[in-house]
């Protein structure tokens, strides 16, 4: 169970952040391959793994039959060692570049509630809200929490979802 849960954590942690730090390396930070959208949609695609997770452990291991509970465990385990291989190296890249990206997303941020009209007190509050934000990135203790808690959710959906799939064994029965 723990082979099979961190071969497919390390793969859907990894693809997800590579994904994604070469989006935003190629882009200019206004295009798709920088934006939220395509962020959780390399996320979508390479947490399924967690699907392929495990479908493997029960078709190679449990003979073709799981139970919900067993089924989401290895779920969870495969989303949580996504989520830590997307923090440990997201973090290494922010290092690398010298934490550059929340400079560049609060000062893009901001320019979009100008852009927006926003204006007077709401503005300022705007402001003075991402300015906490961007204080706060500068502690590991808070990044690192935010940075697992930007992927963990959708590897929770997925694993529930695919706990409930795969406990049927007619849904896409092992091959004899």
């Amino acid at each position: 169970m723990q082979r099979i849960a961190l071969t497919y954590g390390i793969l859907s942690g990894t693809i997800t952040i590579v994904t994604l730090i070469l989006g935003l390396v190629v882009s200019d930070g206004g295009r798709f391959l920088s934006s939220e959208a395509f962020g959780y949609l390399t996320m979508l695609v390479a947490l399924s793994m967690i699907f392929v997770g495990i479908k493997r452990y029960r078709d190679q291991e449990l003979g073709g039959v799981i139970r919900f509970l067993p089924a989401l465990a290895m779920g969870l385990a495969i989303a949580v060692i996504a989520g830590i291989i997307y923090m440990m190296v997201w973090e290494l890249y922010s290092m690398s570049t010298g934490y550059a990206f929340i400079d560049s997303y609060v000062n893009g941020a901001i320019e979009a509630k100008r852009a927006s009209g926003l204006t007077g007190d709401r503005l300022a509050q705007e402001i003075t809200a991402l300015e906490a934000m961007r204080s706060n990135y500068g502690k590991f203790y808070f990044r690192m929490p935010m940075t697992f808690l930007e992927i963990f959710p959708v590897g929770l959906i997925i694993a529930i979802l695919s706990a409930a799939l795969l406990q049927n064994p007619k849904i896409l029965p092992a091959r004899q």
